[in-house]
């Protein structure tokens, strides 16, 4: 299924659904990304798939006193109108763009740094977004963001298929280097895709991240989330009291009394804009 249907279908307004859950999740991961964020005067942010706004604000926030700006931006309708409620809720001087970032006409030379978490692993043609972001980059600009690693190192992230298939034989097999979560599992593959796309100094660190959640939230989470959450609507009556209790028993070893625990197993990438890029026609 395209990118834009999915994060415009179901996906994208479960994630808006669960945005607590997903930022008291996530906050750790977050904190990374965000702490790392140099605090120059008038410092412009693009926040690649920021989904509904939380690292964006965060960057509004880390920002405030400096006159500097965070831009967020994602395919995704229903989480770019949370982000963008979120933002005038709270005052904020974040902003949000509903696009595909791969395509975006970006003011060039428009940002002084990068950042994304768990945003850039989706595009259809992650070389073309990746020059495109390399366009909106100003010389000498830096990126930051994390990614998953392989599926084998988060088996968190997949519990909920795996436990669930003997039930549901049509939820779709993952497949290597395909759009996706673990589209960037492998470093070789990433380093190839950046360096093309014009970055340099590129390092990919591994980090394995302690994340926690309530485990009051986790049959939402299992239930809404995941290719489990896209597919789970279509399953009615006893079989999916089945589904949900095979699968919420899965994910037993994860719960240590009233708190859910997991390793996020990523890459921390960075990479910086070379000067002298020259831009070719997309």
């Amino acid at each position: 299924m395209e990118q834009n249907a999915i994060w415009n279908g179901t996906a994208g307004q479960a994630w808006v659904d669960a945005q607590d859950l997903l930022d008291a999740m996530f906050k750790p991961l977050e904190d990374l990304l965000v702490d790392a964020i140099p605090r120059h005067a008038g410092q412009r942010v693009l926040d690649v798939g920021c989904g509904t706004g939380t690292t964006t604000l965060a960057v509004a926030r880390r920002l405030a006193d400096t006159a500097g700006h965070g831009l967020g931006i994602d395919i995704s309708a229903p989480m770019i109108a949370a982000a963008r409620a979120r933002a005038q809720a709270d005052g904020s001087s974040a902003t949000f763009v509903l696009d595909d970032a791969q395509g975006h006409a970006f003011e060039p030379a428009g940002f002084d740094h990068i950042m994304s978490r768990f945003g850039v692993m989706f595009f259809n043609d992650a070389v073309a977004a990746f020059t495109n972001l390399r366009r909106a980059a100003r010389d000498h600009a830096t990126m930051t963001f994390l990614a998953w690693r392989s599926a084998e190192e988060n088996p968190f992230m997949t519990t909920a298929e795996r436990a669930a298939a003997p039930l549901l034989p049509k939820i779709p097999a993952r497949q290597p280097d395909e759009p996706g979560q673990f589209a960037f599992a492998r470093a070789s593959r990433m380093h190839h895709i950046l360096e093309t796309s014009g970055w340099a100094d590129i390092h990919a660190e591994p980090l394995d991240v302690l994340c926690t959640f309530p485990e009051s939230g986790l049959v939402r989470y299992l239930t809404q989330l995941g290719p489990l959450g896209r597919l789970l609507p279509t399953v009615e009556g006893r079989r999916r009291d089945q589904v949900i209790d095979q699968v919420r028993t899965a994910f037993e070893p994860y719960v240590q009394g009233d708190t859910v625990r997991f390793t996020a197993a990523c890459w921390k990438v960075s990479a910086r804009a070379p000067a002298r890029f020259a831009a070719t026609p997309a």
